[in-house]
């Protein structure tokens, strides 16, 4: 008998049997309550086949696969445990369906970054720096390719070496995904093992619709859905018992047909009903399988060209049923031209987004980051999405990272779960409310705030969202008074 805590995962080796990969193999797990929890079982080379799994109560355990079986106890999470998902859980849908919470119900709010390469290029001590920065900045997810999905991409299989990379499948070159590489998901164990301990959830796609890594024939819209839906129901086996979401389509149409087959197989095989979504290419309306019970979330992307498009985050917000919302990709930092995207502008995007519906969170970009460009010199990556003179070491570093970080930490602890755009109760051309009737708002350059509804709280915190300093507190005397502010710099407004 093993004991481990809660929301930690523990991993069972099966029985022996025999390949392939796609075999279905599930272990049940039942509490002392009788609660049932079911898991998919993986391949993890030769005729090997472990089970991982995460108890979401304290309390005795037994599984059962077949006629092997065992038992367990579990024990609570340390009073003074850090990470928020072995504390508070995993992240689910919140009740209304517009933004994450933890399965406790404790509020959160996504603050991603985009490192799409990160997976087949950094090694263990890379990416332990990278997620020490992240940490650090506030974020808390990060969106990954989990393959290299260009089919003509070639270079070394050492990810030191410019242009090399780790290969998943040795026949995802001709549009298939039946004979995988364990070495390559053993390494990315480690790698998301680092993120997690860094609180920064993986976002999980299985292979890529549209540009891919350097533009060469993603195979995403080529595998067949069938072997689509089996690596979908792999990545729940082998990373759902920690942390994670799951981006079944990126940067594609939403209809292509892995997309259904990769979220159906999700929905079935996940049994902690960890959020699933589509992320979609800039020029496309975001709302296929918009009624699927399988769809959680919508993300649109705005394009590479350094303008803010909030209408379309808000465009989404409308749609029925509802979903949550986000802009999964504003344009890279300093990508393609320096100065592109830079500073205050990522932080700008990210409050004018998150109040115009996108409040499921927010999303980081960088040049030569997403890439991961081992250096400022590494050759065969399109100019258009590098940043000059950067690798992804330099990439880290660029100051717009520090404001959407800094989003998450302003409005960290506060009542955020299914905000809505408010453009009623102040004048303010970006408002949210909470349920409860508290207010937040976003002002670019400040100013006092008009207050046209007596249900606004008159208890006031002024914070500076560049640097998360409080610049002013208060109370209104009357519910018609402004919120004051001399103007001058950008605000956010908190009335709770």
């Amino acid at each position: 008998m093993s004991i481990s805590p809660v929301w930690r995962e523990l991993e069972l080796t099966l029985p022996a049997a025999e390949p392939p990969f796609a075999a279905e193999r599930w272990v049940d797990f039942v509490h002392e309550s009788g609660r049932r929890l079911r898991r998919p079982a993986f391949w993890d080379g030769e005729r090997i086949f472990r089970v991982r799994f995460a108890a979401p109560e304290a309390g005795h355990w037994r599984w059962t696969s077949g006629s092997a079986g065992g038992e367990f106890e579990v024990q609570p999470a340390p009073a003074d445990e850090p990470n928020p998902f072995y504390r508070h859980g995993f992240w689910r849908m919140s009740p209304g369906g517009r933004s994450v919470v933890h399965a406790d119900g404790t509020p959160a709010l996504m603050i991603a970054d985009t490192a799409w390469a990160l997976p087949w290029r950094a090694t263990p001590d890379q990416v332990r720096e990278y997620a020490a920065d992240r940490q650090a900045k506030g974020f808390n997810a990060v969106l990954l390719m989990t393959v290299q999905p260009d089919m003509r991409a070639s270079g070394p299989r050492d990810r030191t070496q410019d242009e090399g990379f780790g290969v998943a499948f040795e026949d995802l070159p001709t549009g298939h995904l039946n004979e995988p590489n364990a070495d390559y998901f053993q390494y990315l164990d480690v790698l998301i093992r680092i993120l997690i301990e860094h609180g920064l959830v993986p976002v999980l796609q299985p292979v890529f619709h549209g540009f891919g890594w350097k533009g060469l024939d993603v195979a995403g819209t080529v595998v067949p859905p069938a072997e689509y839906a089996a690596y979908c129901r792999y990545l729940v086996a082998r990373y759902g018992a920690g942390p994670a979401i799951y981006l079944v389509g990126a940067d594609g149409s939403g209809t292509e047909p892995q997309i259904a087959a990769g979220g159906t197989e999700v929905h079935a095989a996940d049994c902690y009903e960890q959020p699933t979504g589509i992320h979609y290419r800039p020029h496309i309306r975001a709302n296929a399988h918009q009624d699927a019970d399988w769809l959680d979330f919508q993300w649109c992307q705005t394009g590479h060209t350094g303008e803010h498009v909030p209408e379309r985050v808000a465009d989404m917000w409308r749609n029925e049923p509802v979903k949550a919302v986000a802009n999964g990709e504003p344009t890279y930092e300093h990508t393609g031209r320096t100065g592109v995207a830079e500073g205050w502008w990522q932080g700008h995007e990210a409050w004018s987004n998150l109040c115009a519906g996108g409040t499921m969170g927010v999303v980081y970009g960088a040049g030569s980051l997403w890439q991961w460009r081992l250096h400022a010199d590494e050759p065969g990556h399109s100019e258009f999405f590098l940043a000059p003179g950067a690798g992804w070491r330099e990439a880290i570093g660029f100051e717009g990272s520090t404001y959407v970080g800094m989003l998450g930490k302003v409005l960290a602890g506060l009542p955020t779960t299914d905000l809505a755009p408010d453009w009623t109760r102040v004048i303010s051309g970006r408002a949210l409310s909470t349920p409860a009737g508290g207010l937040i708002v976003y002002r670019e350059h400040g100013g006092p705030v008009m207050v046209f509804d007596d249900s606004v709280p008159l208890a006031y915190t002024i914070v500076d969202p560049r640097d998360g300093s409080i610049v002013a507190a208060g109370e209104r005397d009357t519910p018609q008074a402004p919120i004051p502010d001399p103007g001058g710099a950008p605000r956010v407004y908190i009335c709770l």
